[in-house]
């Protein structure tokens, strides 16, 4: 692999995580239960209603607005309690990018982590 391209690819993708994060986690006031429906910018085909009350549901939800949600969508659509409750098991489920990003910015998610961080 050649680390002269994918130094700089990486370092891209940190900061466009990185630039889309609120200042505080209790900034994330999105809902805590019911079902949310994703705009067509942040999920463009297959499934866009999720349900909050189911588990895997909400954490395909949550993946899916770290990936592809914008700064007011975080804000909106996200919730501080359930991500940091979910964020042991949803850290392994996300790009290396977005994990990084949002535990250098809130090193509190360290917290809620196991202690093996080497996955991915």
């Amino acid at each position: 692999m050649d680390t002269t391209t994918t130094a700089p690819r990486a370092e891209v993708l940190r900061d466009r995580y990185r630039s889309r994060l609120p200042e505080r986690l209790q900034e994330l006031a999105g809902p805590v239960e019911g079902t949310v429906d994703l705009p067509l910018h942040i999920v463009w085909s297959g499934r866009t209603s999720y349900s909050l009350d189911r588990p895997k549901s909400r954490m395909t939800l949550y993946r899916t607005v770290l990936a592809e949600g914008l700064s007011e969508d975080l804000v909106a659509l996200l919730h501080h309690r359930l991500l940091t409750e979910q964020w042991p098991v949803l850290r392994r489920l996300i790009s290396p990018y977005i994990r990084e990003a949002w535990e250098d910015v809130f090193p509190e998610l360290l917290r809620t982590a196991p202690a093996d961080t080497t996955a991915a």
